[in-house]
């Protein structure tokens, strides 16, 4: 039996983030993906390879998840970067089309070379994030969603994500990762009564492109297949971890996560 697994995301041609990271998660864990792009991402090799970042008429977005959400039964989606309020409210009337089992939105704020700005980052914290079952923010994004200035403890941590639960979605990962302070990469699970810390030793001092949202894409993958959600984070994690460490050079200050690595 095959397992199904939608994601609505930005694209970024060299394939380091977005929906082609979502894709190829999936395809890892065994999970069929199918994809909406909203946005098409490409670095600027001439300017520090900041985002160059265009956004896709709305009328099309709504066309695509038409599609997709027509031709089987979805219960599962992932959604990704989203970029502007007009693009988050023909999401939003797309995901109020049907019921869903799982929502995970990776609540994307902020991407190298700018903010996406303040009115695109209100309309998906009021109208995408209500929606969400789950939530995958990052330490900027944790803190901007919950309105603290730093996560320094796993205390910090937890308060964050029981202020971001209180906004919509039952569960909250908190993604530290190499900004958390000592030495391991921590992830932290709001489950809507207690946190449970994934923490792994940290494989250098920078960031990996694509991290983020492997773990992202890895949750929602085995969600689709059944699992509970402290189990799909779990997994997530080792996927996270694999990744980064098989990741890739590229002719950037970063590396790249390769989600082949993972054997899991």
């Amino acid at each position: 039996m095959v397992t199904y697994a939608y994601v609505i995301a930005g694209s970024e041609a060299t394939g380091g983030a977005g929906i082609q990271v979502d894709l190829k998660t999936f395809h890892q864990l065994g999970v069929y993906g199918m994809g909406t792009l909203t946005c098409i991402v490409s670095v600027d090799p001439k300017n520090d390879f900041n985002h160059r970042f265009v956004p896709i008429a709305p009328e099309l977005i709504h066309d695509q998840i038409e599609a997709a959400l027509g031709i089987r039964d979805i219960d599962t989606v992932k959604i990704g970067m989203l970029g502007t309020p007009e693009t988050i409210d023909v999401v939003e009337e797309g995901l109020k089309s049907q019921e869903w089992k799982n929502v995970v939105l990776d609540p994307v704020l902020i991407c190298k070379g700018g903010e996406l700005g303040a009115s695109t980052d209100e309309a998906l914290k009021a109208k995408i994030l209500p929606l969400a079952t789950v939530a995958t923010p990052n330490y900027f994004e944790a803190c901007t969603l919950a309105g603290m200035e730093k996560l320094e403890t796993i205390e910090d941590m937890t308060e964050a994500a029981r202020r971001i639960s209180a906004l919509g979605p039952k569960h909250v990962v908190v993604k530290g990762g190499v900004d958390f302070p000592g030495p391991d990469a921590v992830d932290l699970l709001w489950d809507g009564e207690r946190a449970t810390v994934f923490a792994e030793p940290k494989i250098g001092e920078y960031k990996v492109s694509g991290a983020g949202c492997t773990l992202a894409a890895a949750v929602t993958a085995e969600l689709a297949k059944g699992a509970a959600i402290e189990d799909a984070v779990r997994v997530a994690k080792d996927m996270v971890t694999a990744a980064i460490k098989g990741r890739v050079p590229a002719r950037t200050t970063y590396d790249w996560a390769w989600q082949g690595a993972y054997r899991g």
